[in-house]
């Protein structure tokens, strides 16, 4: 009996505990935490409308203004200098830079001039009977006839017999048959036509050159040109004189240039037309890369923002009341970094930097220990 009594009492304990557990289960309450409204903070600047410069960028590398692709014309060994024919070397204004054995062709040139002189000898006693009134300044020139020399131009003919004589006995064709041959012999040394410095050197001495081979390159060292590319719709507003800013690639460079010529055809491809700078500096080297900012045009009643607050190409936030809007405005320009715009209200506050997650009625606080960096 004392059994079954004991485990009555089990079960119902049991059967207790459950029902309990389950109205406390049922009962409980879950406290959720109230989301908290977050207001985001914003920069701004107030516009005001002003004139704003329109600069054009564009770049390229520097070539010197002059420069002289060596090439030999006539074949021989290379001679060697009073310098070596090495990249660096500079020489001055008349000083030779390459020099070609020209001995055997001097020789040949050297027959050629004793056979006028022979000529003009053998003419002279004829020339003294038949025609005496010419005879004295053929006689000077004949006297001043060196054949270590180059040839002096022949005497004014003045007379049609006194012209006739002269060509009937060849010394025209004698004559300007050696001043061929001068020519060409002039052609063994290629004479410095500016003071400058060898930038490219292809032989060296004891090579054997030959005609229309390539020896190096001669340049100026002290000016130069900078090629640069500009839109068509800016290229009315360029004009040959005019000042322009260079910077280096780097920035801690700036030189300053001026326009001295527009090509007059536009690229076909780009659309672009091509503009010559002028720039002169002694720390300038060809080849280097510089950005030139041209002044194009001046935009009135404008501001510049950065490109990244245009919003689908014409759009921008504005603050009203802590609460973000779109408005429409005008671009103009657009550069690297920034955008010119037209149409924004004076007076009106306008974000600064741009936000993320920021849209059409976003409840805002704007900065207020922001720096002016007003750009309009």
């Amino acid at each position: 009996m004392r059994k079954i009594i004991f485990t009555g009492l089990g079960i119902v304990l049991i059967l207790a505990s459950f029902f309990l557990a389950k109205v406390i289960i049922d009962n409980k309450k879950v406290f959720k935490p109230r989301a908290q409204k977050v207001v985001k903070t914003v920069f701004t600047e107030v516009v005001q409308n002003k004139t704003i410069p329109i600069v054009v960028t564009a770049n390229g590398n520097l070539t010197a203004k002059q420069r002289m692709e060596l090439y030999a014309e006539v074949q021989g060994v290379f001679k060697t200098g009073s310098k070596l024919f090495k990249e660096g070397q500079s020489y001055r204004q008349g000083e030779t830079i390459i020099s070609i054995n020209d001995d055997e062709y001097a020789a040949s040139v050297q027959s050629a001039k004793s056979n006028l002189y022979n000529e003009l000898t053998s003419i002279m006693p004829d020339l003294r009977l038949d025609y005496p009134d010419f005879y004295s300044k053929w006689q000077k020139y004949l006297n001043g006839f060196d054949l270590s020399k180059s040839t002096p131009k022949l005497p004014e003919m003045t007379s049609e017999s006194e012209r006739f004589f002269i060509t009937g006995r060849g010394i025209l064709s004698s004559y300007y048959n050696v001043k061929n041959l001068e020519q060409r012999l002039s052609k063994y040394r290629i004479i410095a036509p500016f003071t400058g410095v060898l930038t490219e050197a292809l032989v060296t001495e004891g090579t054997l050159v030959r005609s229309g081979q390539k020896l190096g390159e001669f340049i100026n060292p002290g000016v130069y040109e900078l090629e640069v590319s500009v839109s068509k719709s800016f290229t009315d507003l360029l004009k040959v004189g005019e000042s322009v800013e260079l910077t280096s690639l780097g920035g801690d460079e700036t030189y300053t240039g001026k326009v001295t010529r527009i090509n007059g055809r536009v690229d076909q491809a780009s659309q672009t037309i091509k503009a010559y700078i002028e720039v002169d500096n002694n720390k300038l080297r060809e080849g280097m890369y510089l950005e030139a900012k041209l002044d194009a045009r001046k935009e009135e009643n404008a501001i510049e923002i950065d490109r990244s607050l245009l919003l689908e190409g014409d759009k921008i936030f504005v603050v009203r009341d802590s609460v973000l809007d779109l408005i429409d405005v005008k671009p103009v320009y657009f550069s690297e970094k920034s955008v010119v715009l037209k149409d924004v209200p004076n007076g009106m506050t306008i974000m600064s930097k741009p936000l993320i997650g920021a849209y059409t009625g976003m409840a805002v606080k704007v900065y207020e220990d922001q720096p002016d960096n007003s750009k309009g």
